[in-house]
């Protein structure tokens, strides 16, 4: 498999209002394999993507291999700034639909 992005992110936890994402499940994209998962901030995927760092989303397949969903950007709505995996004016964080944890 071509390496998709640096990271993965394979599943999210939001907060209780469900507009912000708090961790997301990582591992890094090796190519042919993935690192093993990892939680983070979501202030620490935020910090990544403005340091050059890509992200994919990824979902795992009956067949048990990894899927590619959509490249995370950020997307800056009236002074916040959202992960997302497309622009479309929503404020909340919006990463396809990945498994939560």
């Amino acid at each position: 498999m071509a390496k998709w992005a640096d990271y993965l992110i394979t599943a999210v936890s939001f907060n209780s209002a469900k507009m912000h994402i708090d961790e997301v499940e990582v591992c890094a994209d090796n190519g042919d394999t993935t690192g093993s998962p990892t939680k983070i901030k979501r202030s620490t995927v935020v910090s990544k993507l403005e340091s050059g760092y890509t992200y994919c989303t990824a979902t795992r397949g009956s067949d048990k291999n990894w899927h590619k969903g959509a490249l995370v950007k950020i997307v800056t709505i009236e002074g916040t700034k959202y992960i997302k995996t497309k622009a479309d004016g929503i404020k909340k964080d919006n990463l396809d639909n990945l498994p939560t944890f």
